[in-house]
Formats: C-alpha cells, sequence, structure tokens
C-alpha cells in the first residue's frame, strides 16, 4: 500500500517544489525543505507516482505517470504562490528540468541537484556502465523481475548518517528511505525519459543552480556538465567535494540550502510582487 509523505511548509509568498529521484521518499528532501523554509519560503515536498509503496507499485507506473504528477503538483501550487521554484534531486532534477522546458512562464528558476541522466558514478558496478541498454530490454520485456540492488555507499559519504538510512532501506519502510534497488523496466523507463529531456534541455530559459558532488558514486559530474552547457538560460554552479550523491542529506547539506535560498532570493528580487496566478 502507498503511503502519502508528502510534506508542506507554509512561508513566504515565493515557493519551492521540491521532487525525489527514482525509487526514492519526499523524505530525502525534508531537511533542505526545513532549511528553505527557515530561509522564508514555503516548500511543497511532492510524492512520485507510484513511490513509497512496493515494487509492483513502482511497476505499475513509468516516466509519463511520474512526470504527469510533477506537473499535476506545479499546477496546484503555482496557484498558490507569487513565485515557483523547482528543484529536485538525482531523477528529480530530471523531471524538473523536463517541467521548466514544458512550462516556461511558470517556473521562475530550477534547482539542479545531482542530476542523473546515466548511471556512471564511481560505484556503480561494471555491469551498472551498460545500463544505457536498459530500454531496449524493456521494450522486449526482458528483466521483468530483476533489480539493481544499492549498495554501499548507498550516495552518502556521513558514515553515520549512511548506516541510519540504509538500515531503515533495508528494513523495508520504503515510505521512509526508499526501496533499496532499482527495478529494469524503472531504469529503463528513466532513461528513456533521460533521453527526451536531454534533447529538450536548450528549451530550459529559467535560471538553473546546479549542484553536484564532485565525487559523486552514483551520477558523475558529466551530468551536470551536460545541463550546464546545454540549458539556455543563466546558470551557477556548486561544487561539493565533501560529499556523495544524496547531496540534500549528505555533509554538505546546510551549504546547499543557504547556497539555494540566496540564488531564489535574487531570482525572486527581479519579478515585481505579483497577484497570485490566473487560474
Amino acid at each position: 500500500m502507498i503511503q502519502n509523505v508528502e510534506f508542506r511548509y507554509e512561508g513566504g509568498r515565493s515557493g519551492v517544489l521540491l521532487i525525489h529521484g527514482l525509487t526514492g521518499t519526499p523524505t530525502e528532501m525534508r531537511l533542505l525543505g526545513k532549511g528553505l523554509n527557515r530561509a522564508g519560503y514555503s516548500v511543497y515536498g511532492m510524492q512520485l507516482a507510484g513511490h513509497c509503496g512496493d515494487v509492483d507499485d513502482l511497476l505499475a507506473t513509468g516516466w509519463k505517470d511520474w512526470y504527469a504528477s510533477v506537473e499535476a503538483a506545479a499546477e496546484k501550487y503555482r496557484h498558490e504562490v507569487d513565485h515557483l521554484f523547482v528543484a529536485g534531486l538525482s531523477m528529480g532534477a530530471v523531471l524538473a528540468l523536463k517541467l521548466a522546458a514544458e512550462h516556461p512562464e511558470w517556473v521562475k528558476g530550477v534547482g539542479v541537484y545531482g542530476a542523473t541522466f546515466r548511471y556512471d558514478g564511481w560505484a556503480i558496478p561494471w555491469i551498472g556502465k551498460f545500463s544505457f541498454l536498459l530500454p531496449f530490454l524493456h521494450k522486449f520485456g526482458i528483466g521483468k523481475h530483476r533489480m539493481v540492488h544499492e549498495g554501499e555507499p548507498y550516495g552518502i559519504r556521513d558514515e553515520r548518517l549512511r548506516a541510519q538510512i540504509s538500515g531503515a532501506m533495508l528494513s523495508g519502510d520504503s515510505a521512509a528511505a526508499g526501496l533499496p534497488g532499482n527495478p529494469w523496466p524503472s531504469l529503463g523507463e528513466m532513461y528513456n525519459m533521460a533521453a527526451v529531456v536531454k534533447r529538450d534541455l536548450p528549451r530550459v530559459t529559467a535560471p538553473c543552480f546546479i549542484a553536484h558532488a564532485t565525487e559523486d558514486d552514483i551520477a558523475s559530474i558529466e551530468n551536470a556538465y551536460l545541463v550546464q552547457r546545454s540549458v539556455s538560460g543563466p546558470v551557477e554552479t556548486l561544487w561539493l567535494e565533501d560529499s556523495y550523491h544524496m547531496i540534500t542529506v549528505d555533509r554538505q547539506r546546510r551549504l546547499l540550502t543557504d547556497r539555494s535560498a540566496e540564488f531564489f532570493r535574487q531570482i525572486a528580487a527581479t519579478y515585481e510582487p505579483a497577484a497570485r496566478a490566473a487560474a
């Protein structure tokens, strides 16, 4: 049974929609959300379709369902704030970029955290480097019941936090820490979406704040460079040298929060106070 673990923090007239990653949960965005709220923002940590349940719940959805849930959340939330920002982690960053490409009139700025177009980080096993073949296998129903299980360091450099989160993940509490691995069909869906969004990156005209760990164990910095050189809007980049993939919870999460808050503040300051978005 899918649990609803979305969260909201009421704040100022600028709102940030936060998007978690594949097989993840809104919980991985909660610390960032609290920090942004303390900085004066309203925050909505949404939940992707099919997530926070079991593997079958996830397999019942594909990337178009995941994006549809993002679009629906943004459509709802933009009427509650004057300025809508969107930020995502890992696959959530790719979804945030797609929203900005599809609805430039909605999105004032994008937080691109650990963007994952390819699973090519240093901890990905050699066989994982061939995961780009998964869309082909998925198309023909190959590996329908197979899963790529996560292993150390689980995207987290902080050892104490890593033990805590991996323990929750392996306990089966998917609402708290996500699933312990990625089903092959879901990875195939993610790669299909990544190909679409990669082509659409030039349509992203909103300012982008790109943050990426220099030693990302899941997605190499080439993913960040791809966004840097492809989007049409202005870009600011933060390289994090003491974190792994899960930068919203790892050692430099406060730096990420502070820099994100300032980036969004500067954008909001360029707009005249406005009434709520027209219906």
